[in-house]
């Protein structure tokens, strides 16, 4: 009997120490708001951005880019070409922080073709003129292409000190690219605004490691924000058959995939017992079932009764945007779906005027009005 009670404290004070978790999920009877379809002329709207509060520019994953003003669509000319296959093509936007002065948008996009071995995420920048961009620079292409079609990762994020961070996922070779330092993939990076690689970076004095990664032990990273008051950079990260995850990046933090996940094989089988490792960071938050999480957004607006401080983030699987609502310790204490059965949410955005809006595959670009 002794022994019994033994293995059960053993089992609670295990389940204490790991990442949060929880299946609870709601679907509000009352709701607030209303869902409003702004424009319904799209096929992947992978990213949306906000040129000013009346004007949106959005990324089309098939590699187009186009810019709505009163309904209206301006298909935008010189746009880098992608490589489309799979989850690759055209993915995120990005504005510089003085793009009112500069006018520099940044893009991460898959390049390369069948007959260079595939391809591989790229960032570059450009100038956007009118409905054109212009001096469109290179700024990192990830080494290594393949031709596989999945976790190609790509979200962008400026930080408060200009640092632009993006992510690479380990583009399907878990077992080789994500822990290894001096090979792309599985990944978050940070470099200048101008492609140069800070020499603080963690990595930047290590032989043979690629100076520009910032963290890794990472699967596949498809939403990330700054957060407004501690200027940290948060992601959301897709695991594999359940184990789906919110971090906080640090840096030079190994994130453990795929030594620890909370996560299976999509055929049911284990990849690794393991979900801790003392010089592996757990997440903040995981996932069981996977939802598939897309973008991601933290909510400073007060528009919205009760939603300041949640984050917001879109399901690719389950096809509704989730609202999470945190503690002061930063743990999950409720989570909502804001728009049910909306389809494919692939971004979510707070404009400058305090609106949300959300991108939504073949569906189209919806705005988050607030009920009087």
């Amino acid at each position: 009997m002794r022994n019994i009670k033994l293995i059960l404290l053993s089992i609670l004070f295990l389940n204490a120490s790991c990442a949060q978790k929880d299946n609870t999920i709601v679907s509000p009877k009352i709701k607030n708001y209303e869902l409003v379809n702004v424009f319904e002329k799209v096929d992947i709207p992978w990213s949306i951005e906000f040129l000013d509060e009346e004007t949106i520019i959005y990324a089309e994953k098939k590699g187009e880019i186009f810019i709505i003003k009163d309904g209206k669509s301006t298909k935008i000319q010189n746009v880098p070409e992608v490589y489309l296959r799979g989850q690759g093509g055209l993915l995120d936007l990005e504005l510089h922080p003085n793009f009112s002065e500069n006018k520099l948008i940044y893009m991460s996009y898959a390049s390369g073709s069948r007959d260079e071995g595939g391809g591989n995420t790229t960032i570059c920048r450009a100038k956007l003129i009118g409905s054109q961009l212009a001096d469109v620079k290179l700024l990192y292409k990830a080494e290594g292409n393949s031709t596989k079609g999945q976790h190609f990762g790509s979200r962008l994020q400026f930080d408060n000190n200009g640092k632009l961070f993006f992510a690479i996922g380990d583009r399907g070779n878990r077992d080789k690219l994500p822990q290894d330092l001096t090979l792309d993939g599985g990944k978050i990076y940070r470099i200048n605004d101008d492609g140069t690689i800070p020499n603080d970076n963690p990595f930047f004095n290590e032989k043979n490691s690629k100076k520009a990664i910032y963290s890794y032990g990472h699967r596949n990273p498809q939403g990330m924000f700054l957060h407004p008051k501690t200027g940290e950079i948060w992601t959301n990260e897709h695991g594999p058959k359940g184990g789906d995850e919110i971090n906080i990046i640090d840096k030079g933090k190994n994130y453990g995939w795929p030594k620890i996940t909370y996560g299976i094989n999509y055929s049911g089988t284990i990849i690794t017992k393991e979900k801790e490792h003392p010089e592996m960071e757990q997440p903040l938050y995981y996932w069981i079932p996977s939802i598939a999480p897309s973008g991601f957004a933290y909510v400073s607006t007060k528009r919205y009764k009760g939603w300041k401080g949640s984050l917001l983030t879109g399901s690719l699987k389950f096809k509704y945007l989730e609202r999470i609502k945190l503690n002061k310790n930063n743990k999950v204490i409720y989570r909502e779906k804001v728009a049910d059965s909306i389809g494919r949410v692939r971004d979510v955005k707070e404009s400058p005027d305090g609106f949300i809006y959300l991108a939504v595959e073949n569906k189209g670009i919806f705005k988050i009005v607030p009920k009087k």
